[in-house]
């Protein structure tokens, strides 16, 4: 369920990316939401993977910065998540927050996090765009599943 849970967030991610490329202009707001989405995920994967950040959790990023960011992140997310034995995805992970207070929280609930972290996000972007005159796309999970393009579960 959590490598459905992480194509999900990858496939989100990327129809969000395709259409702020394809529009006119990007608000200001949405692109700064974006840039703070991937550099979240490429937070949280180094986290769970013992690197240190690239970036910080509010970076000023390109749309194109942005997109090859989250994708880079969600790769690495999918190669994670399909090595993760059940005693890996309980296993703590210590961290410092971007305040600097410290936690340890199990590697399952950082990565449940990541992907409504993302949910939430995407429908901030949804809001900038449609207060900018644009119609947002849908990236709700029934749409993923309902996409020919995506991989319907085994039955």
């Amino acid at each position: 369920m959590l490598g459905r849970m992480i194509d999900h967030l990858a496939w989100a991610d990327e129809r969000v990316i395709e259409a702020l490329a394809a529009a006119e202009s990007v608000p200001t707001a949405t692109l700064t939401l974006l840039a703070h989405l991937a550099a979240a995920e490429h937070i949280w994967y180094a986290r769970l993977t013992g690197a240190t950040p690239a970036h910080p959790v509010w970076p000023a990023l390109s749309l194109s910065e942005a997109a090859a960011l989250s994708r880079k992140t969600i790769e690495g997310f999918r190669t994670l998540v399909a090595s993760m034995s059940p005693d890996h995805l309980r296993r703590d992970v210590s961290y410092a927050n971007s305040a600097g207070t410290r936690f340890t929280t199990p590697a399952i609930d950082i990565l449940i996090h990541v992907c409504l972290h993302g949910a939430y996000h995407r429908g901030q972007i949804a809001t900038t765009v449609r207060q900018a005159g644009g119609v947002p796309v849908s990236t709700d999970y029934i749409q993923f599943v309902r996409d020919p393009a995506t991989t319907p579960l085994p039955r």
